[in-house]
């Protein structure tokens, strides 16, 4: 089906993306994986060619062109690459609109430019050792001393980028006794005393990106790095969960779509009993299953990228529906992929094998799936 949201800019963009995928991560990204992060000189490229900060004003080195579809483009072309690794959607989908939204004037002379140019690599930190999707549980504590700087402790885990990050926004309890109204949100800068971080995590998959436990013992935070008001943290994630879990959707779709695509190729190729495996009805038939599916699917994002896009942000219900039936079927769709690709599908030099390490954590990070369903049915019943 064709797709309709995007136009010629759209278009020249995406064929940068794919250039510059094609020239600066696939040719490294086997390295990064047994490195267990990317190198930073991808990041520095990456602002070069304009790829990073699209949203950003142009006055701060930014694209200057408020525009989710560039985003979900650039995560696309990665996803069908299958360069995991590549942290980028988490600093221009995610992080990108904390600072935009919330930076002062002074802040945002600070750190836009960095952040443009990918000298700055941003993570952002909620999760906790003892939380997991419980952001109201979140213990790391902040506190304001005489000089009106914050006291900062505690511990985060899961972070991606976590190694790399050079500024780092963490969630901190500043009113023990209040309950949403009882958090802020600090930028950590990279050398703040107190900063550390911890073991870089073996994951099953994305072995090439970065996660990271990250700690904070009594790290002075300036008053000057607080981002927004004090007590309103929890409201300011709230805002911005929605696009988070669409850029999530959005990978999902591109990597179900990917999962398709190269099993298709597969099954032309290999042959059983004498004649390519596609002949078979049975493969015929979990290819169509797969394609309609995934068709479907990518009607509803583009929806969902548009609505996000008009002006009026992306309902929180919607966004939830999207994360999880997405991630959901990108899990479904591979599996049944690697079951067509037969023993090979269980070989990791085969993509459909890396695609199936890579897409579990899709229906956990971002708000497990679990937690996706609850949101939709609290809105449900009132």
């Amino acid at each position: 089906m064709q797709r309709e949201i995007f136009d010629d800019e759209h278009d020249a963009f995406r064929d940068l993306c794919r250039t510059f995928i094609a020239k600066e991560v696939t040719p490294h990204h086997e390295q990064w994986e047994e490195d267990g992060q990317v190198d930073r000189a991808v990041w520095t490229a990456a602002g070069a060619a304009g790829l990073l900060g699209t949203a950003v004003p142009e006055e701060y080195g930014g694209g200057g062109v408020d525009d989710f579809r560039y985003n979900a483009i650039l995560a696309e072309e990665i996803v069908a690459a299958g360069a995991s690794g590549i942290g980028f959607p988490l600093h221009n989908d995610v992080v990108q609109p904390y600072l935009l939204r919330l930076c002062t004037d002074e802040q945002k002379q600070r750190w836009l430019p960095g952040f443009c140019s990918g000298e700055l690599i941003t993570a952002i930190a909620m999760t906790e050792p003892g939380t997991g999707s419980d952001l109201q549980g979140i213990a790391t504590n902040a506190k304001q001393d005489a000089n009106g700087d914050w006291i900062l402790n505690g511990s985060k885990t899961f972070i991606t980028n976590g190694i790399l990050a050079d500024l780092v926004i963490v969630v901190a309890k500043t009113d023990p006794d209040a309950k949403h109204l009882g958090f802020t949100l600090f930028v950590v800068e990279r050398g703040m005393e107190g900063f550390e971080r911890g073991r870089r995590l073996k994951k099953v998959g994305m072995k090439a990106q970065d996660t990271a436990e990250l700690s904070f013992t009594d790290v002075r935070v300036p008053d000057a790095n607080r981002l927004g008001e004090v007590g309103q943290g929890f409201v300011y994630l709230m805002q911005n969960l929605a696009q988070e879990r669409l850029s999530i959707a959005v990978a999902s779709v591109a990597g179900a779509e990917a999962a398709v695509r190269m099993t298709l190729e597969y099954t032309k190729e290999r042959k059983a009993f004498g004649r390519p495996v596609a002949n078979f009805q049975n493969t015929r038939f979990e290819l169509a299953e797969m394609d309609t599916e995934v068709s479907i699917a990518r009607v509803f994002v583009d929806r969902c990228i548009t609505e996000h896009n008009g002006g009026s942000e992306l309902s929180v219900p919607d966004a939830a529906k999207a994360k999880w039936w997405c991630s959901d079927l990108q899990n479904r769709v591979v599996d049944r992929c690697v079951q067509l690709h037969g023993g090979y599908g269980y070989m990791l030099e085969y993509p459909i094998a890396r695609a199936f390490v890579d897409s579990r954590v899709q229906a956990i990070y971002g708000g497990t799936n679990e937690i996706m369903k609850e949101i939709v049915g609290r809105s449900l019943i009132g």
